[in-house]
């Protein structure tokens, strides 16, 4: 019988948790030995993605960093027994194996064989046991990277360059980089007149904190960057930002803007979409149908700005009708989807997710506008085309419905994904909305060359069928940016 933890005495507090410490340890090992035998033994088919770390970020907790390290580790310990044998013993960290391994992996260019060798044994050692210190490790690190690294002096050396961003829990960027020294005077000397201090007309001394005006003058570089005309192209474009919202929040904030302005939004859009290039002058079509959607129709629903998109929903029903139980369902069931919806109720950025409406209206201040008319599901009804190559319009469009790569579990960014015919444009299918998808380069050729397969649901949004191999009943399953709670 288990004792409750608050039975305990200290002592046995002490001791249980340094036992459970130490079984973590040698599970994280356990867990590494399974997927190095994974990456060697089960085909990419039936992970459904180009290697274990994909396949564990969609399956586990796990993020996609402490994902990858798992199978860099699960790699590179192949080739290092004596790091395997330390991480298998549970004598070593798996943080400080990670160490230990890619100094093992790119030694000094001048260290002998048999310097490498003692030289492992002597960091191994170093992080043995509850006194090892990481900065005693990446010191030693250091002064033999400084004495065998060859002639470039690791301040000059590029090879050693660096640059780590990702996303955190509550939807910010945190960005870490080491560069060499010509490339951070570059960055220095850019940032350098953009970081005095700003007083205000008053006199008013500028109360930003230095480390904040350093990061105010980085995002007016990406501004002057991403206005310039020589920036290369992505995904059939330039890199801009692009901003998801649903109309309805972007015209409700009265706060910020009076109706006058949000007519003027409206008013701007549908100028704009009569003149693009990519439409045919004809009525907008409904893929579902294939009935004109007519400008002036009182079903009509809403349009969107900014790559916008709206939820499609008339102003019938809960929104205008009062009492009884039928409305508060409704009412109860709307929230619902607010929360765990499509992503279409609040701004999205197709890098960092989720936005403020407050936010997406500052950015809808100054931007190029696009409508696209959304179904209650949040799909794209009026971009059909039987031309052979995605236009940029139908890839907005793409981009609202599916988010980036649609393959469950991938979920990688729009500007890296390719679209996808469900039926095949070789075999007749056409270049329209219900028989596109986006996928990434991988899940692209892996729906050619494997027996996965897509098709658009009764939600209008993608469905994926794994193979037997994988799952043997054949259970489809939802697209990326679907994935999770959900109200019928």
């Amino acid at each position: 019988m288990t004792t409750e933890i608050w039975q305990l005495s200290e002592s046995e507090l002490l001791a249980d948790a340094d036992a459970v410490s130490h079984e973590i340890q040698l599970l994280e090992a356990r867990r590494i030995a399974l997927v190095a035998e994974i990456d060697t033994r089960v085909f990419r088919e039936k992970l459904g993605f180009p290697g274990p770390a994909g396949w564990l970020t969609s399956t586990t907790l796990l993020s996609p960093s402490t994902a990858t390290k798992i199978v860099a580790l699960a790699r590179g310990m192949k080739n290092f027994p004596d790091i395997a044998d330390a991480v298998n013993t549970g004598v070593i960290s798996v943080d400080h194996a990670a160490l230990i391994l890619t100094f093992a992996e790119t030694p000094p260019k001048d260290l002998p064989e048999e310097g490498r060798v003692m030289a492992r044994t002597a960091l191994i050692a170093a992080a043995t046991g509850p006194e090892a210190r990481t900065g005693r490790i990446r010191a030693a690190i250091t002064k033999l990277e400084d004495e065998f690294g060859g002639k470039t002096p690791p301040p000059e050396n590029t090879d050693r360059n660096e640059l780590f961003a990702s996303t955190t829990l509550n939807g910010r960027l945190v960005a870490k980089m080491d560069v060499d020294a010509v490339t951070g005077e570059k960055l220095l000397t850019a940032l350098s007149p953009l970081t005095e201090p700003q007083p205000a007309a008053d006199g008013t001394p500028d109360d930003r904190s230095p480390a904040k005006r350093r990061a105010d003058a980085f995002g007016h570089i990406l501004d002057q960057y991403l206005a310039s005309s020589s920036r290369p192209i992505e995904g059939g474009e330039r890199p801009h930002l692009n901003l998801h919202i649903n109309l309805r929040d972007l015209t409700d904030l009265r706060d910020s803007a009076d109706t006058a302005d949000s007519d003027d939004i409206a008013d701007n859009e549908n100028t704009r979409t009569a003149n693009e290039s990519d439409t045919d002058g004809a009525d907008p079509v409904d893929i579902n149908t294939g009935n004109p959607i007519h400008p002036n129709s009182a079903d009509e629903p809403d349009t969107g700005t900014a790559d916008p998109y709206s939820d499609g929903t008339s102003r019938s029903g809960s929104d205008t009708a009062t009492g009884g139980e039928g409305d508060r369902c409704a009412t109860d069931r709307g929230t619902y989807r607010d929360l765990f919806g499509d992503g279409t109720s609040v701004g999205w950025l197709p890098w960092m997710g989720p936005l403020s409406r407050n936010t997406s209206r500052q950015l809808a201040c100054d931007c190029v506008l696009t409508a696209i008319v959304m179904d209650e599901n949040g799909n794209p009804l009026n971009l059909a085309r039987t031309a052979r190559t995605v236009t940029a319009k139908q890839r907005k469009a793409l981009t609202a419905r599916d988010h980036g790569c649609a393959f469950p579990g991938c979920g990688k960014p729009a500007a890296w994904t390719e679209g996808h015919h469900i039926w095949h444009w070789a075999d007749g299918g056409p270049t329209d909305m219900n028989n596109l998808v986006l996928l990434c380069g991988f899940h692209h050729r892996l729906m050619h060359h494997s027996d996965w397969e897509v098709f658009i649901g009764t939600d209008n949004h993608p469905w994926f069928v794994p193979p037997a191999t994988v799952d043997p009943y054949r259970q489809p399953r939802q697209s990326h940016a679907r994935a999770g709670p959900h109200i019928a």
